[in-house]
């Protein structure tokens, strides 16, 4: 690799890698190229990329982003899985999968900026997804709303059922009237 391709290759990694807000270091050693395009899949359904990376660039590349704090694991065969969104949907794609190839391990993450150890990738990905967490929260915003809305219809609907009954009582004392009217006119 010449000056040129790695100034390029340099280049290319500081604008995915550097600019990621979630990163995932994996070692992949021992995996095979279905497995791998498996893997790149499975990244890609989530917004996410999926590079190898050649360590030495690769810290060139992230030498001024939070991810220089994970330098240490940039030894051996190296990937990165990244994104700009949603860390917890990418965690849950790379722990499914290593739990299905258990060649691949995890280095360390960086999510949010914040840096994560790999002992704790797997509880992130037990986490649940934005959009689950997003339904909660409304549901948990609505519910004050939803319990007035039924206490202030349960009133409108006890006074419609008072009437309802007083209507009934009055109709059936009104058809016992008339009915005790009708035979002394008959007779």
């Amino acid at each position: 690799m010449n000056r040129e391709d790695k100034a390029a290759a340099i280049s290319e990694l500081g604008e995915g890698i550097g600019k990621a807000t979630n990163a995932f270091v994996i070692a992949f050693k021992g995996i095979t190229v279905p497995q791998v395009t498996e893997l790149r899949r499975q990244v890609r359904d989530t917004n996410s990329s999926y590079v190898v990376v050649k360590n030495t660039l690769a810290l060139i590349a992230v030498k001024d982003s939070p991810l220089t704090a994970l330098k240490d694991q940039f030894s051996g065969p190296t990937a990165v899985a990244f994104n700009r969104t949603d860390a917890v949907a990418l965690a849950k794609a790379l722990t499914k999968f290593a739990k299905d190839v258990p060649t691949i391990s995890f280095k360390g993450a960086m999510l949010n900026g914040q840096i994560v150890p790999a002992d704790q990738i797997q509880a992130i990905a037990n986490l649940p997804s934005r959009n689950e967490l997003i339904a909660k929260l409304l549901y948990v915003m609505q519910a004050p709303i939803r319990g007035l809305a039924i206490v202030l219809q349960a009133n409108i609907r006890n006074l419609a059922v008072v009437i309802s009954e007083i209507a009934k009582q009055k109709g059936a004392a009104g058809t016992t009237a008339s009915e005790a009217t009708e035979p002394e006119a008959n007779a």
